[in-house]
């Protein structure tokens, strides 16, 4: 990154998103964390993240939109929550403060009321106040990146590709970071099964700018959704170059490199992935991400019936952590994968526990709100697949799978929960079960044919049902 190209405060003004701060210095420190974060990148010339972080603050420790930007990204990490960390808690208070005692304008004071509204568990309310920022400022790349996230959590998949469709034609490619907003439309479009359009959308987008990770990404998904593993394992190997510095994306995208392996039933091609790549950064980091992707691949493994060894009791390390956050129910049923598969039952027992209780007194809190009817139901069914309930399991997962979108994540994600539930339908006891997962496993082959797993858990049904 170029430091004579970021803005100062003249140029946010041009642009029509001013900043109510007098240092120039703090608004090219804007710029550079708002840069590095859409491009999920690092940039060691100015300290990373952390280190533009510290030097924003300094620069203007008043500065209201500084610290939108710094809670804004802690928020939206999803790795803190405001009820257990004073400090997170106390960094949103004196933001608020701010926008009260500071000549601010009402777009930087809309932006505040969002990330009060998303510390509180509100996130549909803070997309509102997103969107209504972006009706007058289409290019607030701010308010659009923080709602795209949000709508992803949220399992809002059509507002996921929208709130970018809006705003598109207010963007030209002379205004800076134009070409990331191309690989979130292709995202969106991916995840309302619009693959074609999407595929053309990302491709156009990397042709004029390589290095961008989010439009790698979602062509990683495109191939996954289509099962085309061959294409995707060669995509993913000539581009590694161009993405693997991004990163804070990086290891996701190696997730999705070791998804075709596991496609492909090579469990050891996947878990080298896991091991160069997934877990050093679960350790070295431990984003909330990371940690999702660590345990989404070991349970995915295990399912397959790998010998992961002792690998769930070095990432239990890590989530434990993260047991009574309770800030996405998403997160909840992974970090709730690691207990279970490090055989932790006592802290699994007291991480459903706390779960049942906010359940009964949810308030505000939308993911909460969700709690009774979905999250409880979704992670009760891995506590008893894990305890080899698999009857147990398919009573508690079917009656939700048409609702599970709602707990977020994208679709090859929450793909876990689908072949959670074929995999106990296949192990459960009842027959009525067995003839379930033969069912799940037609509509899967539908929507993905030519896919070696089905095709694996096909024949698995016929040898362990062959007589009914």
């Amino acid at each position: 990154m170029q430091r004579s190209s970021l803005r100062d405060c003249k140029a946010w003004q041009d642009a029509g998103l001013p900043l109510s701060t007098t240092s120039n210095e703090a608004c090219k420190l804007y710029d550079a964390f708002l840069t590095q974060w859409i491009s999920w990148t690092n940039d060691a010339s100015l300290g990373g993240i952390e280190g533009c972080q510290s030097r924003l603050k300094a620069a203007d420790p008043d500065f209201v939109m500084g610290h939108v930007i710094i809670n804004g990204l802690e928020l939206i990490g999803t790795g803190r929550s405001v009820v257990l960390d004073k400090d997170l808690a106390a960094s949103i208070k004196r933001m608020a403060e701010l926008s009260k005692t500071q000549e601010v304008t009402e777009r930087e004071r809309l932006h505040v009321r969002a990330l009060e509204m998303f510390a509180k568990g509100s996130l549909p309310k803070a997309c509102d106040i997103w969107e209504q920022i972006l009706l007058d400022n289409p290019t607030d790349l701010l308010a659009l990146k923080l709602a795209h996230d949000s709508y992803f959590y949220l399992g809002f998949q059509p507002q996921l590709r929208d709130s970018i469709a809006r705003v598109l034609p207010h963007w030209t490619p002379t205004i800076p970071l134009y070409g990331y907003l191309k690989g979130m439309y292709s995202f969106g479009l991916v995840e309302t099964n619009f693959y074609d359009l999407a595929e053309k959308t990302a491709t156009e987008n990397l042709a004029l700018n390589p290095a961008d990770a989010w439009s790698v990404h979602s062509l990683a998904h495109i191939h996954e959704m289509r099962a085309d593993v061959e294409a995707g394992l060669t995509f993913m190997k000539q581009t590694e170059k161009n993405w693997m510095n991004s990163d804070m994306l990086a290891c996701h995208n190696y997730w999705h490199w070791a998804l075709y392996h596991i496609e492909k039933g090579e469990y050891e091609a996947a878990l080298t992935i896991y091991d160069d790549y997934i877990y050093k950064r679960c350790f070295s980091v431990g984003a909330m991400l990371d940690l999702v992707d660590a345990s989404s691949m070991l349970f995915r493994l295990q399912m397959e019936g790998v010998n992961i060894g002792d690998r769930w009791k070095e990432v239990v390390k890590v989530t434990t952590n993260h047991s009574k956050d309770h800030i996405l129910i998403f997160n909840d049923a992974h970090i709730l994968m690691s207990l279970c598969g490090a055989k932790d039952t006592e802290i699994a027992a007291q991480f459903m526990a706390s779960l049942q209780e906010l359940a009964q007194a949810p308030g505000e809190n939308y993911q909460h709100q969700h709690f009774q009817e979905l999250g409880l139901p979704i992670c009760q069914a891995v506590v008893e697949f894990a305890n080899g309930n698999y009857s147990q399991t398919v009573d508690l997962l079917h009656p939700v799978r048409y609702q599970i979108q709602r707990v977020g994540g994208s679709n090859a994600q929450r793909d876990v929960f689908n072949l959670l539930l074929i995999n106990a339908a296949l192990k459960s006891d009842n027959k009525l079960h067995h003839k379930l997962a033969r069912c799940l496993l037609v509509e899967r082959d539908g929507m993905r044919p030519n896919s070696l797993m089905t095709e694996r858990l096909i024949r698995k049904a016929m040898s362990l049902h062959s007589l009914e």
